[in-house]
């Protein structure tokens, strides 16, 4: 038997392996006996049990990446190739559960995993992803202000997610039969909507804006009223007839910020649309874990992504929380206001998934300190109201994502 041969056989046996029984349970010993090698032949090629378990997704990536760049060829159009790209990785979890169970649930819960060669062909299948996103984008399919990590987080988010209530909890039978109802809530998010891009329409909001944006950048006594006007679109003799002085536009500022402030104290209070109540519930999650971020840590590698977690009694709480959130998309439907054609448990999934990525890129992977947390929650939060609303609701519900 071959050098290679050997090393093939070792990576196959420990991904059967480490699919039954996890890091913790799986044994170099076991491994070695089901690739009919002697355990000192693994420490030829591995360094231990740890770079034998990231090494299985390392080699399965190699060959994944080379079948989605296949099942892509020949694809020009950005929506199609999204669906393509969502519907490959859905069937990848049907088709190879083993690799899927040791990727998602195994080496994604050790925080090694993310410094290893493996994570970085990770990156490289992300970057697949990221083109396509690009090409809507250029294409005019996509918003010109798409956030692409974000909307990166959102997509591998709800695909894990999706992969877990196939592979876990046993939600689902198929995950490629989930392809329309994943992209029925993914495709709103991201779509170009010319309504939505439309300026601003009221000249005072525009002033308000631009005056906003140089006075953060310059300081209130460089900033001139010219510039403001300029980059509002107006002259500056517009700005005066709304505006009194420099210093009346200043205190314009806080006016208008603290006015919605307090109209969001006030929903708080008063939850009454389920629009409302669904974004103060995405509000509360953040908070609520970013208030308890070595809950937080613990919560994303070692409860979510633990298989037996999903077999305890604690799972009936989360599984409380998941009727919760349900619950109000299933209420925005029968109020009206949310798509009808919305699949709740899928929506959940994608909120989930989306919370737990962008978690794991800002606290774990480490996305730099040039990562605003405060502006990405807003972000998200609007995203996921653009894919709830009918068009109808979000024409009059005031959000747009600038």
């Amino acid at each position: 038997m071959s050098r290679d041969e050997r090393k093939t056989r070792i990576l196959r046996a420990a991904r059967h392996v480490f699919a039954e029984k996890g890091l913790q349970g799986a044994s170099i010993a076991e491994i070695a006996r089901r690739a009919e090698v002697n355990d000192s032949v693994i420490y030829q090629f591995f360094k231990g049990k740890e770079d034998l378990l990231f090494s299985v997704p390392y080699e399965g990536m190699l060959e994944t990446i080379a079948q989605l760049e296949l099942s892509l060829e020949g694809i020009r159009d950005a929506t199609s190739l999204l669906s393509r790209f969502i519907w490959f990785q859905l069937r990848r979890g049907e088709t190879d559960p083993e690799f899927s169970r040791v990727l998602i649930l195994e080496c994604r819960s050790q925080k090694d995993f993310y410094q290893s060669p493996a994570y970085n062909l990770i990156r490289s299948y992300s970057g697949i992803l990221q083109g396509v996103l690009e090409s809507g984008i250029k294409t005019g399919l996509f918003r010109e202000d798409l956030n692409i990590s974000l909307t990166r987080d959102v997509i591998f988010g709800t695909l894990d997610f999706e992969d877990i209530s196939f592979q876990v909890t046993r939600e689902i039978e198929s995950p490629t039969r989930e392809l329309d109802d994943v992209l029925d809530l993914i495709l709103p998010m991201i779509q170009r909507r010319p309504w939505l891009d439309q300026p601003q329409t009221d000249k005072a909001d525009r002033i308000l804006s631009a005056a906003e944006r140089i006075f953060a950048e310059q300081g209130f006594a460089k900033a001139k009223v010219s510039e403001i006007a300029r980059m509002a679109g107006v002259s500056e003799g517009t700005v005066y007839e709304y505006f009194a002085s420099k210093e009346a536009l200043l205190f314009a500022i806080p006016a208008a910020r603290l006015r919605d402030h307090m109209d969001r104290v006030d929903e708080a209070f008063e939850v009454k649309t389920p629009l409302r109540k669904l974004r103060r519930l995405i509000r509360n999650h953040f908070s609520f874990y970013l208030t308890n971020r070595n809950f937080l840590k613990v919560f994303l590698l070692h409860i979510q992504l633990s298989a037996g977690f999903y077999t305890s009694t604690v799972y009936e709480t989360l599984k409380r929380y998941y009727r919760v959130i349900e619950g109000v998309i299933e209420e925005g439907k029968a109020e009206g206001s949310f798509r009808p054609d919305l699949n709740a448990r899928v929506f959940r999934n994608l909120f989930l998934g989306s919370f737990s990525h962008m978690a794991i890129r800002w606290f774990i992977i480490g996305s730099g300190p040039e990562t605003d947390m405060m502006k990405e929650i807003d972000e998200i939060t609007d995203m996921i109201s653009l894919t709830v609303l009918t068009e109808e609701a979000l024409k009059t519900s005031g959000i747009g994502l600038s």
